[in-house]
């Protein structure tokens, strides 16, 4: 009869974490295996010593190679793997033989463990038991004493192996994070964590629960002194609940971009810099649309008061808030970074920094929707005539328009002004073929997304509200039926010669 198989967590390093059923079963077994590298020494058979029996036998899966380079044929995963076969073919001799065989896993198992590559060879073979054990990012939240996640809180596991990018672009969506696999990897972790506006929450924690335990505020870390055996933990934003004092302050603005409405398309630096601001001050929609984080404070306003938003966003930031006034799509493009400057321009905001971080444009999200209306000369005009006279826009529209650019067109109406596209309509007919391509874009990357394609003269004023943006063709621009049956809008690179 086949022995049994058991792969068995023995926690973090402190051998009082081990579970009764794990100490249980290391006692009773025929075989104890453990990995461990060249120099033969393992964690996980030194926190279970005292669970051992005399007598066991013991099995030592030394790995040929760790983090240095091999002659391997098959290079670095070809050696792993053939060490991982000939590793299952031995303890497979032992259940064979009828020996019940104890697998140790520093932690769980089946968190980062090797135990579950002999699992994988295994399983399907033997009667096969995994004893969950306490992970480290367990025992490194307990160490620091800051909880990890609380309430609708998201906790991302990370291993520190991913590329910076990945790792900064995922530290900017979650609320807490524990970051694996430190050691060579330390410096690019610490990247990925500035880069996110996540440093001044991070922390460090060393071999957690046993006596070369360390921890430290990650950012004052000699990246020299970095073992694997370490991770990164960025604990539940509630923490200061828990008695963390908040970290100092410098004050100041950063004008953010949403985007259009999509969730993904909002950049990571636009994420990071909500995530690491004190308070969120914008149009209340817009506000809506960014998930609360405990300990922010949030100032929703009318749309129509954007020089006083401008002035308490500064005023906040002059007292050391953090502030990030909330714009949709670009905030530069008939949003609020033009606002904040202006209003900044006062002295009494001279010594207040302020950012503008960019977010994707109405018009490039419904320029990408349509195909590439966008491919050569256009220009953007908005027909909102509430800080600017009528004719203005007249003679900006009858310019372009005579010069055969592209137009997108931003609000083109509202429930207050219904006039203005019918008059619009008919200037650009006086310069345009009344066939010219037109796109109707509503409410690009929100619930409600409709795209139309029409001509300027099957264009339909009442049709058209404030959630809409308006892309007028060129003499240029083509409307072309796919094999699917879609229309591609496009405007090609090249312009005809005279």
């Amino acid at each position: 009869m086949a022995g049994r198989l058991f792969g068995v967590g023995v926690g973090p390093g402190d051998p009082e974490l081990v579970t009764v059923k794990a100490a249980r079963l290391i006692g009773d077994a025929d075989v104890v295996a453990y990995h461990a590298a060249r120099h033969g020494r393992s964690n996980a058979r030194a926190i279970a010593e005292a669970y051992l029996r005399p007598g066991q036998l013991e099995e030592a899966l030394i790995y040929p190679v760790t983090t240095e380079t091999t002659d391997h044929p098959g290079g670095y995963q070809g050696a792993i793997d053939e060490f991982y076969a000939e590793s299952a073919a031995r303890l497979a001799a032992h259940l064979d033989a009828g020996r019940d065989v104890v697998v140790l896993a520093e932690g769980d198992p089946f968190f980062y463990g090797s135990y579950m590559h002999m699992h994988k060879r295994l399983a399907d073979r033997y009667e096969t038991t995994v004893v969950p054990g306490v992970t480290s990012v367990s025992a490194a939240s307990a160490a620091l004493g800051r909880p990890l996640m609380e309430r609708d809180e998201v906790l991302t596991v990370l291993p520190g192996t991913l590329p910076a990018a990945d790792l900064t672009a995922r530290l900017t969506g979650t609320e807490s994070a524990a970051i694996m696999k430190l050691g060579r990897t330390f410096p690019h972790v610490r990247e990925a964590l500035e880069r996110s506006g996540r440093l001044g929450d991070a922390w460090y924690v060393e071999r957690a629960t046993t006596a070369g335990e360390r921890t430290a505020p990650l950012a004052e870390v000699d990246p020299e002194t970095v073992p694997y055996f370490s991770l990164a933990l960025l604990p539940s934003p509630a923490a200061a609940a828990f008695g963390e004092q908040p970290r100092p302050a410098d004050g100041g603005v950063a004008v953010v971009g949403l985007g259009p409405g999509d969730p993904r398309w909002l950049t990571p630096e636009a994420r990071a810099a909500i995530a690491e601001a004190d308070d969120l001050v914008g149009y209340g929609p817009y506000l809506d649309r960014v998930a609360a984080r405990a300990g922010q404070r949030r100032h929703p306003s009318d749309n129509r008061v954007e020089a006083e938003r401008a002035a308490f966003a500064l005023d906040l930031a002059k007292r050391g808030r953090r502030v990030a006034v909330i714009s949709a799509g670009d905030p530069g493009v008939f949003a609020m970074a033009a606002a904040v400057l202006e209003v900044a321009e006062d002295p009494a905001w001279k010594d207040v920094p302020v950012r503008i971080v960019p977010g994707l444009t109405a018009a490039q999200a419904v320029a990408a929707r349509a195909g590439a209306p966008l491919g050569h000369d256009f220009c953007v005009l908005s027909l909102s005539d509430r800080l600017k006279p009528w004719s203005v826009i007249e003679g900006r529209l009858a310019a372009a328009a005579a010069a055969d650019l592209v137009i997108a067109i931003y609000n083109p109406a509202s429930k207050s002004r219904t006039e203005q596209l019918v008059r619009a309509r008919a200037l650009l007919l006086e310069h345009r073929d009344p066939g010219t391509v037109v796109v109707i874009g509503r409410d690009v990357g929100g619930p409600t997304e409709s795209m139309r394609v029409t001509t300027l003269e099957g264009l339909d004023p009442a049709a058209v509200d404030m959630r809409c943006l308006l892309l007028i063709g060129s003499t240029q621009t083509r409307a072309v039926v796919a094999g699917d049956g879609s229309t591609r809008v496009f405007t090609p690179r090249t312009y005809p010669h005279s």
